[in-house]
C-alpha cells in the first residue's frame, strides 16, 4: 500500500483505560514491559473550589503534589479511585483478570502474579481480599436460608492457629431438591462458643428462618442450636448415624479379633481381610464378596460381629429407602430393637442404642 498513511496510536483506548478515567501521557518501553504515564481526566474537586480545609486558591507544583501558595498548607492528591483501590497495587481491572485466572482458569497465585510482574504475596492478598469482599461480605448470600449444616474440619498442616475450624453448610437445596449445598462460612476452633457466637451475629430475622440443623454427634453443636434457635430442629445428618453404626461393627471386629487370636489383625487374618466387605452395602457386595461373606459369618466365633454387622446393614438400608416414611419407620424399629434387649456382651451396640435413643 504505497499511499497508506499511519496516526498515532491512541495508547488510551488501546489499553482500555478510559473506564477508570486516565489517559495515557507518555510511555517508556522496558526489556519486558511498557511503562505508560497516564493522568487522571476528570478535574479534582479543589481545582475550581480551592482548599477544603480553609477554601483558599491553590498552586499547582507537579504531577504528584500540589503545595498551596498561601493558606493552611494543606495537600491533597487527584483521586484515583476509578482506577484501582486505595493503597492497591493492582488496578480494578488488573484485580479482575486476577481473579477470572484463579476461579475460571484455575491458573496458580504464582502465574497470575507474574503476568503483571508483582510478587507472590501482592497478588495472593490481593486475589483473598477481593473473594472476601465478593463472597464472605456479601450479606445477600444468606438469604432464603432455612435448612444448616455444622460440622468440623481438620487443618492438618496447621501449626500457630487452632487445626479445628467449624464449617456451615446451606443445605436447602438439598432438602428441596432445587440445587446442591453451598458453603456459608468457616470458622476458627471447634466449640459450642465458636457455633454459638456464629449463630448469635446472624440477624434475628435470619435465625428464625432457620427450621433445621444438621450435625454430627458433637453435644457442643446441639447445645449451641438450642440456645441461639430454639425452634430449629437438630438432627443428625444421615452420613454420621451410618458411620456411628460403622464404627460400633469396627469396634466389635477389633475385639473379637484380639479375643481370638491374642493380636491385631494381620494381613492373612479372616476379620481383618474382610474389613472392608463388612464395611460394603448388601446390595453393592460383588459375586466374590457375597460368597466370602457367609463363610466368614458362619462361624460361631464371629457371632458378635455378625450381630453388628447386620444392625449395620439394617440402617443402611433404612437410609436407602426411597419412601421417606418408610425409611423413617424403619429407623424407628431399628432404634426400638437395639435400644432395650440388648445382651452385655454386644457392648458396641449397647453404646449405640444409647446414642440413638438419646438423639432419636
Amino acid at each position: 500500500m504505497p499511499d497508506a498513511t499511519f496516526a498515532c496510536p491512541d495508547l488510551t483506548t488501546f489499553c482500555r483505560l478510559e473506564e477508570p478515567g486516565l489517559e495515557v501521557v507518555g510511555q517508556r518501553l522496558e526489556p519486558d514491559r511498557a511503562v505508560l504515564a497516564c493522568r487522571v481526566v476528570e478535574p479534582d474537586d479543589g481545582s475550581d473550589q480551592g482548599c477544603r480545609r480553609c477554601g483558599c486558591e491553590g498552586t499547582a507544583r507537579d504531577t504528584v503534589v500540589r503545595r498551596l501558595a498561601t493558606g493552611c498548607g494543606h495537600v491533597w492528591r487527584q483521586d484515583t479511585t476509578r482506577a484501582a483501590e486505595p493503597r492497591a497495587k493492582f488496578s480494578r481491572r488488573g484485580l479482575r483478570r486476577a481473579l477470572e485466572g484463579v476461579v475460571c482458569q484455575h491458573l496458580t497465585v504464582a502465574r497470575v502474579a507474574e503476568g503483571p510482574g508483582v510478587a507472590w504475596n501482592t497478588a495472593n492478598d490481593a486475589v483473598l481480599a477481593a473473594g472476601k469482599r465478593v463472597l464472605i461480605d456479601d450479606v445477600g448470600r444468606f438469604g432464603a436460608v432455612r435448612v444448616i449444616g455444622v460440622d468440623e474440619h481438620v487443618r492438618r498442616h496447621a501449626r500457630r492457629s487452632d487445626k479445628y475450624v467449624t464449617v456451615i453448610i446451606d443445605l436447602t437445596g438439598i432438602r428441596d431438591g432445587t440445587g446442591p449445598a453451598r458453603l456459608l462460612d468457616m470458622v476458627e476452633g471447634r466449640s459450642k462458643q465458636v457455633f454459638k457466637t456464629w449463630l448469635a451475629e446472624r440477624p434475628a430475622a435470619w435465625r428464625d428462618t432457620v427450621e433445621v440443623v444438621a450435625m454430627d454427634g458433637f453435644t457442643g453443636f446441639k447445645i449451641a442450636t438450642a440456645e441461639e434457635l430454639p425452634d430449629a430442629v437438630a438432627v443428625m445428618d444421615p452420613f454420621h448415624v451410618v458411620r456411628l453404626a460403622g464404627d460400633a461393627l469396627d469396634r466389635c471386629r477389633r475385639r473379637v479379633q484380639q479375643a481370638i487370636h491374642g493380636h491385631r489383625g494381620h494381613k492373612n487374618d479372616p476379620l481383618y481381610s474382610a474389613r472392608r466387605t463388612l464395611h460394603t452395602g448388601a446390595g453393592l457386595l460383588t459375586d466374590k464378596q457375597k460368597d466370602r461373606l457367609p463363610a466368614l459369618l458362619v462361624d460361631d466365633e464371629h457371632v458378635e460381629v455378625e450381630a453388628t454387622w447386620g444392625l449395620y446393614q439394617r440402617m443402611i438400608a433404612a437410609h436407602r429407602e426411597p419412601d421417606r416414611a418408610q425409611g423413617k419407620k424403619l429407623m424407628q424399629q431399628l432404634i426400638d430393637s437395639v435400644s432395650h434387649g440388648v445382651p452385655a456382651a454386644l457392648g458396641e451396640l449397647v453404646t449405640l442404642g444409647r446414642t440413638l435413643k438419646k438423639r432419636r
